[in-house]
């Protein structure tokens, strides 16, 4: 395992296009995932250790921003892997802008809406327009961390270890699985009126984090 992981940090691994397609399936699946945990706990410990909130907007426990910014992570940072440092900052830097913009966006067309707001949370030092602070990137910065010397050797290390058939199938069926998941909440049952995942949770007694509407 030693030796997989100093090839890796030297780019010696080759690896072929289906490998490269179910690798990336998995990464969006983890880091989505790790994302949903992440504030799953975080809100709990925001609410004063009080109270649960499911996060995100899906049946599944996902959120898509977190899976985004790995990919983002990943193509910025693929280089630079012999320099941890220089990683965690430039994912720091990275994400940062990624959640600004994201959450700008998300206020400018969604006629007010935020689904977070860091001005209202703990631990939000540096905190700018309350769509990022210095707590959040730090965190996102060591969450690259993670991502680029863990669980991306890992998932090359399992690409390597499990024939060609059954670990596109399991990757990229999953990955399909939390996207579809994604998009009908988003658009279809939007569209076709269907009832979506907050309404559903919310009638067995889930709790959410109100999204606040400032218009």
């Amino acid at each position: 395992m030693k030796k997989f992981f100093n090839d890796y940090m030297n780019d010696l691994i080759k690896l072929e296009r289906w490998q490269i397609v179910g690798i990336i399936s998995l990464v969006v699946v983890i880091s989505g995932v790790f994302g949903w945990i992440y504030e799953f706990i975080f809100y709990f410990i925001n609410s004063g250790f009080k109270t649960f909130y499911y996060r995100g907007a899906n049946f599944l426990p996902w959120i898509n921003i977190y899976a985004t910014g790995a990919i983002m992570i990943y193509i910025l940072t693929r280089k630079f892997k012999k320099k941890p440092l220089l990683v965690f900052f430039i994912s720091a830097i990275s994400t940062g802008v990624l959640e600004y913009f994201a959450g700008a966006m998300m206020y400018k067309f969604g006629n007010g809406l935020r689904c977070w707001d860091y001005n209202t949370e703990i631990l939000n030092f540096l905190n700018i327009d309350g769509y990022v602070c210095l707590r959040s990137v730090t965190f996102f910065g060591l969450s690259a961390l993670f991502l680029m010397y863990l669980i991306i050797p890992f998932c090359i290390y399992l690409s390597k270890k499990i024939p060609k058939k059954p670990f596109l199938i399991i990757s990229v069926s999953l990955c399909i699985i939390f996207l579809f998941d994604e998009f009908y909440n988003l658009i279809f049952a939007r569209v076709l009126h269907l009832p979506r995942a907050r309404d559903v949770y919310e009638k067995i007694g889930y709790k959410y984090m109100d999204y606040y509407k400032y218009k």
